[in-house]
């Protein structure tokens, strides 16, 4: 079996890091070290299950984001939508977004 490579674009990976201090600061965590292992969750879910899990066609409106995408349920309240593209056993994550954007409007679970 082929190694899975998982790379992450420069403006995921900000926005990863980012979503720590954003989670922490908004309260929804009450230790930066929930909101770090969070965080370190849903790269985990990409890195463990981007080649197997079912993955779903971008909408043509959301196709600049990553010609395909597949969700996480991260708890009852929140769903992350990771985009990515893909050649061979090498995965791109291109955006990631929750169902609290616009742009969830566009997508299914």
């Amino acid at each position: 079996m082929e190694e899975v490579k998982v790379l992450f674009k420069p403006e995921v990976e900000h926005f990863l890091n980012e979503l720590i201090y954003i989670l922490y600061k908004e309260n929804y965590f009450s230790y930066l070290e929930n909101a770090i292992d969070y965080k370190d969750k849903i790269i985990d879910f990409i890195e463990e299950n981007i080649s197997n899990f079912p993955y779903k066609n971008t909408p043509l409106p959301l196709y600049s984001l990553g010609s395909k995408y597949i969700f996480y349920n991260s708890n009852s309240r929140t769903t992350w939508y990771v985009f990515f593209e893909n050649e061979d056993h090498q995965y791109l994550i291109t955006y990631i977004a929750n169902n609290h954007t616009e742009i969830a409007k566009l997508l299914k679970p």
